[in-house]
């Protein structure tokens, strides 16, 4: 198992500074990192520095809470992609989904796909949701144009759990993809992520896991 090729490096600290972002960026060849995940002020500088490598550039939208207008998150999501990102990391309004506003979301979404014509990874934010309602959104999703659910933003609750991904492998549909994210800090919780289905590794701590891997490649 070539866990590299799992993870998108992240760093979405709002306090990430010019050479924290380099930094990420370097890191990220070294180790051949799917991608970078960062914030969109640093998506063009993420992109000229990877411009001769693989690592693909990810950028957050309606990053954390998803309580943006819709009109913002398009104009962001179009942004992101005229200053090179490569797929979009979108959290989804959590009040319309607490409402039950169901197609509202999905709406939402999809509108952000189609704007971007990027590939989209929607947030739902475990932590807040209970089982019935991951459930739910496995189920907007799979009716969505995103391309994988994600577990967490990181910034709120207790970010991924095994036994969320567990639920979401059984519910998520039609060639959808899951990605883990929050918390995942060793070699041996990822790969627990992993065999328990998600596709894609969220996390700021992928060196120190592939360092813990006699395997690892660089």
């Amino acid at each position: 198992m070539e866990l590299n090729s799992y993870i998108d490096h992240t760093n979405l600290s709002p306090t990430a500074t010019f050479d924290d972002i380099i930094s990420l960026c370097e890191q990220a060849k070294k180790y051949k990192f799917y991608s970078v995940c960062v914030n969109p002020f640093w998506v063009n500088i993420a992109k000229q520095y990877l411009k001769d490598s693989d690592v693909l550039v990810a950028c957050v939208i309606g990053f954390p809470l998803g309580a943006n207008n819709t009109k913002i998150k398009i104009a962001e999501s179009k942004l992101a992609k005229e200053d090179g990102a490569d797929e979009l990391d979108l959290v989804m309004n959590q009040g319309l989904f607490k409402m039950k506003e169901y197609d509202k979301v999905r709406e939402e979404i999809d509108m952000i796909c189609d704007a971007s014509n990027l590939p989209v990874k929607v947030i739902v934010e475990t932590s807040q949701l209970s089982q019935e309602e991951i459930i739910k959104a496995c189920e907007i999703i799979n009716c969505s144009k995103a391309k994988f659910i994600k577990t967490s933003t990181g910034f709120i609750g207790e970010g991924a759990k095994i036994e969320d991904v567990k639920l979401m492998k059984k519910h998520i549909a039609n060639g959808k993809f899951i990605k883990a994210s929050g918390g995942i800090r060793d070699k041996e919780t990822m790969v627990k992520f992993i065999e328990a289905g998600a596709e894609r590794i969220g996390t700021s701590a992928g060196i120190k896991i592939l360092e813990q891997d006699k395997n690892k490649v660089l």
